[in-house]
C-alpha cells in the first residue's frame, strides 16, 4: 500500500508546483504587457518616435525651404550632452527663421524608459527627439554619410541646395558659425 501511495503523492506534488509555476508565468506576462502599455504611453506623451533607419530617411532627406540641423546623440555620450545646449539655442533662436534641429538618440532601446525619457524630461529638451533603433550600423551609418566612421557626436547641416556632415563635437559659435553658411 505504501508503494502505491509514494508514486500518487509525486504526481500530485508535481502537479502542485507546476500549477504555482503557470500561475507566476501568466503573472509576469500581464505584468510585462503592463510595463509595455506604460512604456508605449509614455513615449505617446513625449512624442517621442522609435524608427529604423528606413523610417528616419525621410527626415534626414526633406526637400523643402527650411534648413535642417540633425545631431545625432546618446545620453551616455559626454561630448554629446555637452554639445546639447547649442542644439537648444540654435531651436530656439531660429525655430521662426525656417530652420529645424532634430535631435536623432541613439540611446540603446533597453534604456529608452530608463535613461532617455528621464533625460529629455529633466533637461526640458525643446526640439524634436526621434530613437533610431536599427541593428544594421553599416547600412545607417553609411546612409546618414559615407565618411562617418559611426563616433558621436554627429551632425548633419542641410538644406535642398546644400549638406555637411560633421564628425565632431560644437559648441554654440562654431554650430552657429556652420549654420549662417546655409541661412546667408
Amino acid at each position: 500500500m505504501k508503494l502505491k501511495l509514494i508514486p500518487l503523492t509525486l504526481l500530485l506534488i508535481s502537479s502542485l508546483v507546476s500549477c504555482k509555476q503557470e500561475a507566476k508565468k501568466e503573472e509576469q506576462q500581464t505584468q510585462v504587457k503592463k510595463e509595455t502599455k506604460v512604456q508605449s504611453d509614455v513615449k505617446k506623451d513625449l512624442g517621442l518616435k522609435v524608427l529604423n533607419f528606413d523610417e528616419l530617411k525621410p527626415f534626414i532627406e526633406k526637400n523643402d525651404d527650411k534648413t535642417h540641423v540633425v545631431n545625432f546623440w546618446a545620453t551616455w555620450c559626454k561630448p554629446c550632452v555637452e554639445e546639447l545646449p547649442a542644439f537648444e539655442k540654435i531651436h530656439e533662436e531660429n525655430k521662426d527663421k525656417n530652420v529645424e534641429v532634430l535631435l536623432v538618440s541613439l540611446d540603446f532601446p533597453n534604456e529608452i524608459e530608463s535613461h532617455l525619457i528621464p533625460f529629455i524630461k529633466e533637461h526640458k529638451l525643446a526640439p524634436e527627439v526621434i530613437v533610431l533603433d536599427d541593428p544594421d550600423q553599416n547600412k545607417w551609418i553609411n546612409g546618414v554619410d559615407k565618411s562617418w566612421s559611426g563616433a558621436l557626436p554627429a551632425t548633419i547641416i542641410y538644406n535642398k541646395n546644400k549638406r555637411s556632415f560633421y564628425e565632431q563635437s560644437f559648441s554654440y559659435a562654431a554650430l552657429n558659425q556652420e549654420l549662417q553658411k546655409f541661412i546667408n
